[in-house]
């Protein structure tokens, strides 16, 4: 059965809901209910420094944002996936063939150490890297 690495941005879109999130991921997400899904911790990373650069400007928002990052911590304890030495290596290996923005590197390792697909709507960003990569934005 195939497993998932969710990129931030297919979370993020998820996180709108089912009347605001783009309809093919909306789809997707639903059919994916009995899959496999995974985050890299580095995911967290991520929201956490959103939900930071927020703050200083609109609180309520940041508010909004912390509440779902507890959500989404909670919802995924079981499929967070840590940053391990191996996962490290391989990042090094892939920075060697082309140097890419640091959380990148650390999802594309994460999804080739652990044979997970990544989905993800930069799918360019991860060309020529040998990692499997699922792209819930395309239509059709």
């Amino acid at each position: 059965m195939p497993a998932f690495l969710l990129d931030t941005n297919v979370l993020s879109e998820i996180r709108k809901g089912p009347s605001r999130a783009q309809p093919e991921v909306w789809q997707w997400w639903l059919a994916m209910k009995d899959q496999p899904l995974f985050l890299s911790v580095m995911t967290l990373g991520e929201i956490r420094k959103g939900i930071d650069r927020i703050a200083s400007r609109d609180q309520p928002q940041a508010l909004l944002l912390e509440r779902w990052l507890e959500e989404v911590k909670e919802s995924f304890k079981a499929q967070l996936i840590d940053i391990t030495p191996a996962i490290a290596e391989r990042w090094g290996r892939l920075q060697a063939i082309r140097v890419l923005p640091e959380v990148d590197a650390l999802l594309a390792s994460t999804a080739l150490h652990h044979d997970l697909t990544l989905v993800t709507r930069n799918e360019v960003d991860f060309d020529g890297l040998g990692v499997r990569v699922l792209n819930p934005f395309l239509k059709g």
